[in-house]
Parts: structure tokens; C-alpha cells; sequence
């Protein structure tokens, strides 16, 4: 009899543990669950980014830019860089992103009246100027010079690229297009494709923006006199159709801050507004 009733007490025992067990691990996981749970949810809510489409020719400064906004406001910058027109021809297929920067107000003025943007600075001044390799091997000193046999010439796409539309006006408001096209050997869809072909002396002569040759090493500028020239202006806006729109207007107005226009000033720029470009 004692034998009995020590085994039931051992059985009593162990299941008295089991039981204790089972009850104890629902307890100890379903919190857990519950707070990470509440943390990424926290997480995705607080992160935050911005999609900007930007001309490429802006790409040194507008990088620089983004870091500094990023580390002030906590939000990041997601950039498109292509040629203005491409990127407008982008924002109206997918109606999508935050910002718009081209290299020339043309293509801010169309985004404007399709109802693409509602707000807009004015940042700094995109001059043409003419590159050359390293030695002016064909001796250009001026915008004429494109038009002689047997120079080889490269210009922007004006189909896709903010200075090939500028570098094709200019040359028909000074009566030599037709002259300079015959000694066109290619055309970049952006401002650095022009950049990479003269560096690598793939052609005597191209039309880019004076600040992206600063210290170059591989390019030389010849400047367009003043008379023949069309200096242009460089603007931001935000898009219509972005759903930060509070966020979107803080970037552009950092971008169009005395700190944002310093930056374009360190790398070359003529931060707007200025009176040698007044008129």
C-alpha cells in the first residue's frame, strides 16, 4: 500500500511540473512577439526618403546636398540623375517622386504647365562655354571655329539633354548650325557623356557648362563671347503628385538656402541671384 501511494504522489508530482511548464512558455513568447512587432511597425512608420529627379549635370553638388539635409532633417535622398528632358518625359509616365530639377528653367516651365510642379526656387546659372582637350590640339578659340572643315565636333542630345537643346539654339542664333552639324561626329544623352569624350580626345570641340570643368586636368574651356552667348538658369520645384509634400518644399528650400547655395559655389557655380547675369 505505502508503494501505491508513493508512485501516485511521484505521478501527481510530474504532472504538476508539466502542466507548470506549458502554462509558463505562452507567457514568456506572446510578449516578445507583441513588442517587436510594435517596433518595426514603429520603424517603417518613422522612415522617411525623398525621389528627386535631377539633371546630371548637377550631380556633384546635389549629392553633397543631400548627405548635409539627411544628417539635419533625418530624411534621405533618392536621386534620379539623367538628362532634363528624359527625366520629364519619366515624371509624366509614372507621376511618381518628389522633386525636379533640370538644367534649364525650358524644361521647368513645360513641367509647370502640364500641372506637373507647384512650387519652385531659383538656385544658380548654368553658362555654356566650349571644351577642348587638354592643348587645344584644333585650336579653337571661338564659336566659329566649330563651323571649320575638318573640326571634329561632339554635341548634347537635344532631344534628351538640357545643353544640347541650348547648344543647338545657340548655334542657329549665330548662323552656324548648319555649318557646325556637318562636323558633328556624336551626340551624348547627358552633359558627362560630353565630359567623358573630349577627356579622352574623342573629339576637337563640345558645348558644356563651364562649372563642370573646374580643375580639370583632361579639358580645357574656351568662353563664348558674351554677345553670342545664352546663359541659363537652374531651378527646383516639387511635384505635384508627391504625397511629402511638406518634406519635398523643406528640400527644395535647404537646396535654395544660403548652406545649399555655398555648396554649388564650392564646385564652380554661380549661385543665383547675380548682376553680371541680370539681363
Amino acid at each position: 500500500m505505502k508503494k501505491v501511494q508513493i508512485l501516485i504522489m511521484v505521478i501527481l508530482l510530474c504532472s504538476t511540473i508539466t502542466l507548470g511548464c506549458i502554462r509558463e512558455e505562452p507567457e514568456q513568447t506572446v510578449p516578445n512577439n507583441e513588442t517587436d512587432s510594435e517596433l518595426i511597425s514603429s520603424t517603417t512608420e518613422n522612415a522617411q526618403s525623398l525621389l528627386v529627379y535631377c539633371g546630371a549635370g548637377m550631380r556633384k553638388p546635389m549629392d553633397e546636398i543631400g548627405l548635409l539635409f539627411e544628417e539635419e532633417n533625418g530624411i534621405s535622398i533618392n536621386y534620379n540623375y539623367a538628362g532634363s528632358n528624359t527625366l520629364l518625359s519619366q515624371i509624366e509616365l509614372t507621376q511618381k517622386g518628389d522633386v525636379y530639377m533640370p538644367g534649364a528653367t525650358y524644361y521647368f516651365e513645360v513641367a509647370r504647365e502640364k500641372g506637373f510642379t507647384d512650387y519652385e526656387q531659383l538656385i544658380a546659372y548654368h553658362v555654356p562655354v566650349i571644351a577642348v582637350p587638354k592643348g587645344n590640339p584644333a585650336n579653337i578659340t571661338s564659336l566659329d571655329d566649330l563651323a571649320k572643315s575638318g573640326v571634329k565636333v561632339i554635341l548634347g542630345d537635344s532631344r534628351a539633354v538640357a545643353i544640347g537643346k541650348l547648344g543647338d539654339t545657340l548655334l542657329k542664333d549665330n548662323g552656324i548650325y548648319d555649318d557646325v552639324e556637318k562636323n558633328v561626329i556624336a551626340r551624348g544623352a547627358t552633359v558627362n557623356e560630353l565630359i567623358v569624350y573630349i577627356s579622352m580626345d574623342q573629339g576637337d570641340a563640345s558645348i558644356i557648362w563651364e562649372d563642370l570643368v573646374v580643375n580639370s586636368e583632361k579639358i580645357e574651356t574656351v568662353a563664348i563671347n558674351t554677345e553670342q552667348n545664352i546663359i541659363k538658369i537652374i531651378p527646383i520645384g516639387t511635384l505635384s503628385f508627391s504625397n511629402k509634400n511638406d518634406a519635398a518644399k523643406k528640400f527644395v528650400d535647404f537646396v535654395a538656402s544660403a548652406e545649399g547655395k555655398t555648396v554649388f559655389e564650392k564646385h564652380g557655380f554661380t549661385t543665383y541671384p547675380n548682376e553680371k547675369y541680370e539681363d
